[in-house]
Protein backbone atom coordinates (compact mmCIF):
# COMPACT_ATOMS: atom_id res chain seq x y z
CA UNK A 1 0.00 0.00 0.00
CA UNK A 2 1.56 3.38 -0.66
CA UNK A 3 1.82 6.36 1.95
CA UNK A 4 -0.54 8.69 0.20
CA UNK A 5 -3.77 5.62 0.64
CA UNK A 6 -3.35 6.41 4.97
CA UNK A 7 -1.39 10.25 4.71
CA UNK A 8 -2.76 12.16 1.64
CA UNK A 9 -0.43 14.63 0.40
CA UNK A 10 -0.25 15.36 -3.55
CA UNK A 11 -1.59 13.21 -6.16
CA UNK A 12 1.00 10.99 -7.89
CA UNK A 13 2.17 12.22 -11.22
CA UNK A 14 1.31 9.39 -13.26
CA UNK A 15 3.99 9.57 -15.56
CA UNK A 16 6.51 9.46 -12.81
CA UNK A 17 4.83 6.58 -11.03
CA UNK A 18 4.90 4.56 -14.36
CA UNK A 19 8.68 5.32 -14.65
CA UNK A 20 9.28 4.48 -10.54
CA UNK A 21 7.19 0.53 -10.91
CA UNK A 22 9.07 0.04 -14.20
CA UNK A 23 12.84 1.09 -12.65
CA UNK A 24 11.68 -1.63 -9.60
CA UNK A 25 10.73 -4.35 -12.59
CA UNK A 26 14.29 -3.32 -14.59
CA UNK A 27 16.27 -3.62 -11.12
CA UNK A 28 14.99 -6.90 -9.90
CA UNK A 29 16.40 -8.53 -13.19
CA UNK A 30 19.14 -6.68 -13.29
CA UNK A 31 20.71 -6.83 -9.81
CA UNK A 32 17.92 -8.93 -7.70
CA UNK A 33 16.28 -7.87 -4.82
CA UNK A 34 18.74 -8.11 -2.06
CA UNK A 35 20.80 -5.37 -4.06
CA UNK A 36 18.05 -3.03 -5.23
CA UNK A 37 17.83 0.07 -3.06
CA UNK A 38 15.52 3.32 -2.94
CA UNK A 39 18.47 5.61 -4.27
CA UNK A 40 18.93 3.08 -7.64
CA UNK A 41 15.06 2.86 -8.14
CA UNK A 42 15.02 7.02 -8.16
CA UNK A 43 17.86 7.47 -10.44
CA UNK A 44 16.81 4.54 -12.88
CA UNK A 45 13.53 6.11 -13.14
CA UNK A 46 14.47 9.96 -13.11
CA UNK A 47 12.77 10.88 -10.36
CA UNK A 48 14.05 12.39 -6.57
CA UNK A 49 14.34 9.78 -3.99
CA UNK A 50 11.72 12.15 -2.12
CA UNK A 51 9.46 11.53 -4.68
CA UNK A 52 9.87 7.93 -4.05
CA UNK A 53 9.57 8.09 -0.37
CA UNK A 54 6.53 10.10 -1.10
CA UNK A 55 4.54 7.57 -2.42
CA UNK A 56 6.23 4.59 -0.52
CA UNK A 57 8.08 3.39 2.52
CA UNK A 58 10.54 0.38 0.93
CA UNK A 59 11.23 -0.89 -2.00
CA UNK A 60 9.37 -4.15 -1.04
CA UNK A 61 5.61 -1.72 -1.45
CA UNK A 62 7.04 -0.55 -4.61
CA UNK A 63 7.58 -4.16 -5.86
CA UNK A 64 4.91 -5.55 -4.37
CA UNK A 65 2.54 -2.67 -6.24
CA UNK A 66 4.26 -3.35 -9.23
CA UNK A 67 4.11 -7.25 -9.26
CA UNK A 68 0.34 -6.94 -8.25
CA UNK A 69 -0.67 -4.56 -11.34
CA UNK A 70 0.79 -6.65 -13.75
CA UNK A 71 -0.79 -9.78 -11.88
CA UNK A 72 -4.28 -8.37 -12.28
CA UNK A 73 -3.69 -8.11 -16.27
CA UNK A 74 -1.20 -10.92 -16.64
CA UNK A 75 -3.65 -13.34 -15.13
CA UNK A 76 -7.46 -12.24 -16.66
CA UNK A 77 -8.68 -14.49 -18.87
CA UNK A 78 -11.15 -13.76 -21.55
CA UNK A 79 -13.97 -16.32 -20.57
CA UNK A 80 -14.88 -18.89 -23.18
CA UNK A 81 -18.31 -20.90 -21.56
CA UNK A 82 -16.43 -24.16 -21.22
CA UNK A 83 -15.49 -24.52 -17.48
CA UNK A 84 -12.29 -27.04 -18.41
CA UNK A 85 -10.79 -24.32 -20.85
CA UNK A 86 -11.47 -21.46 -18.98
CA UNK A 87 -9.47 -23.29 -15.74
CA UNK A 88 -7.01 -24.82 -18.48
CA UNK A 89 -6.31 -20.67 -19.64
CA UNK A 90 -6.09 -19.37 -16.00
CA UNK A 91 -3.30 -22.07 -14.99
CA UNK A 92 -1.70 -21.72 -18.39
CA UNK A 93 -1.90 -18.14 -17.25
CA UNK A 94 -0.39 -18.71 -14.10
CA UNK A 95 2.38 -20.68 -14.67
CA UNK A 96 3.81 -18.18 -17.10
CA UNK A 97 3.21 -15.14 -14.56
CA UNK A 98 5.55 -17.46 -12.25
CA UNK A 99 7.59 -18.80 -13.78
CA UNK A 100 8.48 -16.63 -16.71
CA UNK A 101 7.15 -12.82 -15.87
CA UNK A 102 9.07 -10.38 -14.49
CA UNK A 103 6.21 -9.56 -11.87
CA UNK A 104 6.19 -13.47 -11.63
CA UNK A 105 9.85 -12.92 -10.79
CA UNK A 106 9.10 -10.09 -8.23
CA UNK A 107 6.09 -11.99 -6.67
CA UNK A 108 8.21 -14.89 -5.82
CA UNK A 109 10.89 -12.23 -4.73
CA UNK A 110 8.53 -10.88 -1.94
CA UNK A 111 7.44 -14.56 -0.96
CA UNK A 112 11.17 -15.25 -0.34
CA UNK A 113 12.06 -12.19 1.46
CA UNK A 114 8.40 -12.98 3.35
CA UNK A 115 10.14 -15.55 5.30
CA UNK A 116 12.81 -13.72 7.00
CA UNK A 117 11.17 -10.07 7.21
CA UNK A 118 7.92 -9.41 9.08
CA UNK A 119 7.07 -6.11 7.33
CA UNK A 120 7.43 -7.66 3.92
CA UNK A 121 4.65 -10.61 5.29
CA UNK A 122 2.39 -8.18 6.28
CA UNK A 123 2.44 -5.96 3.36
CA UNK A 124 1.75 -9.57 1.19
CA UNK A 125 -1.01 -9.95 3.56
CA UNK A 126 -3.02 -6.99 2.01
CA UNK A 127 -3.41 -7.84 -0.96
CA UNK A 128 -3.70 -11.56 -2.98
CA UNK A 129 -3.45 -11.27 -6.54
CA UNK A 130 -3.08 -15.02 -7.47
CA UNK A 131 -6.24 -15.97 -4.97
CA UNK A 132 -8.50 -12.81 -6.35
CA UNK A 133 -7.77 -14.11 -9.70
CA UNK A 134 -8.37 -17.79 -9.51
CA UNK A 135 -11.42 -16.88 -7.26
CA UNK A 136 -13.21 -15.17 -10.38
CA UNK A 137 -12.27 -17.54 -12.67
CA UNK A 138 -13.55 -20.14 -10.30
CA UNK A 139 -17.01 -18.69 -9.98
CA UNK A 140 -17.43 -17.67 -13.46
CA UNK A 141 -16.56 -21.29 -14.88
CA UNK A 142 -18.09 -23.60 -11.69
CA UNK A 143 -20.18 -21.14 -10.37
CA UNK A 144 -19.76 -20.20 -6.16
CA UNK A 145 -23.08 -21.95 -5.01
CA UNK A 146 -21.94 -25.03 -6.89
CA UNK A 147 -18.86 -25.40 -5.04
CA UNK A 148 -18.87 -28.50 -2.93
CA UNK A 149 -15.95 -26.73 -0.88
CA UNK A 150 -15.38 -22.51 0.39
CA UNK A 151 -14.36 -21.09 -2.38
CA UNK A 152 -10.81 -20.02 -0.60
CA UNK A 153 -10.03 -24.10 -0.59
CA UNK A 154 -11.15 -24.10 -4.12
CA UNK A 155 -9.00 -21.69 -4.73
CA UNK A 156 -5.81 -22.91 -3.12
CA UNK A 157 -6.98 -26.28 -4.48
CA UNK A 158 -6.51 -24.77 -8.05
CA UNK A 159 -3.35 -22.87 -7.64
CA UNK A 160 -1.51 -24.76 -4.90
CA UNK A 161 -0.12 -27.70 -7.08
CA UNK A 162 1.28 -25.16 -10.03
CA UNK A 163 2.70 -22.70 -7.38
CA UNK A 164 4.54 -25.73 -5.38
CA UNK A 165 5.82 -26.88 -8.44
CA UNK A 166 7.27 -23.56 -9.42
CA UNK A 167 8.29 -21.86 -6.42
CA UNK A 168 10.09 -25.39 -5.40
CA UNK A 169 12.47 -24.76 -8.37
CA UNK A 170 11.07 -27.41 -10.76
CA UNK A 171 11.09 -27.27 -14.26
CA UNK A 172 7.68 -25.49 -15.94
CA UNK A 173 7.76 -27.22 -18.80
CA UNK A 174 6.55 -30.42 -17.14
CA UNK A 175 3.36 -29.14 -15.82
CA UNK A 176 0.60 -29.93 -17.67
CA UNK A 177 -2.41 -26.60 -17.34
CA UNK A 178 -4.92 -29.00 -18.71
CA UNK A 179 -4.02 -31.72 -16.72
CA UNK A 180 -4.08 -30.18 -13.91
CA UNK A 181 -7.65 -28.46 -14.51
CA UNK A 182 -9.11 -31.45 -15.60
CA UNK A 183 -7.50 -32.95 -11.99
CA UNK A 184 -8.88 -29.81 -10.13
CA UNK A 185 -12.62 -30.50 -11.39
CA UNK A 186 -11.93 -34.38 -10.80
CA UNK A 187 -10.86 -33.73 -7.20
CA UNK A 188 -14.42 -31.20 -6.47
CA UNK A 189 -16.29 -34.11 -7.46
CA UNK A 190 -14.60 -35.99 -5.16
CA UNK A 191 -15.60 -33.88 -1.93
Amino acid sequence: MNKEQYHGGRPRSEQARKAILNAVDDLLVEVGYAAMTMKGISERAGVSRQTVYRWWSHKAEILFEASASDAEEELAISPTGAPLDDLAAYLEALVRFLAHSPAGAAYRALLGEAQHDSAVAKLLSTKDPLGDSARVVIKRALGKDMLPIPLDQATALLIGPSFFWILSGRDSTKLLPRQLAEDFIHNLQMQ
